[in-house]
């Protein structure tokens, strides 16, 4: 496996950390790149204006992806201008975990 963090670039996020990625080495291609990152961080592949190597690279085709190593930096730079459309942050209620009862307690 080839370890990769990628992330949305997104300047105006206070916290916009990365996620650990593994993509299979027998398939490093641009596609199985972007299908897997999507998926990991919610957003869908024709919102993906391009991919980028940090800090100044972008990826363009299979062999630029080969050439990767593990744990480079990536960021998906998004076509859409308001970038809120393509994802959305769940409430606190709708987190796995959130138990309302224990809410509602009162000291």
């Amino acid at each position: 496996e080839l370890v990769l963090k990628v992330r949305i670039q997104n300047p105006n996020l206070r916290e916009n950390d990365f996620i650990e990625i593994e993509l299979d080495r027998q398939e490093l291609t641009y596609k199985e790149l972007l299908r897997v990152s999507c998926r990991e961080l919610g957003v869908s592949p024709e919102h993906v204006q391009k991919i980028r190597k940090l800090p100044n690279t972008m990826l363009r085709k299979d062999k630029d992806v080969a050439r990767l190593q593990d744990f480079q930096e990536l960021e998906l730079v998004l076509t859409v201008s308001d970038k809120n459309l393509l994802f959305r942050v769940p409430t606190l209620s709708e987190q796995s975990g959130y138990n309302k009862k224990a809410s509602e307690l009162t000291y």
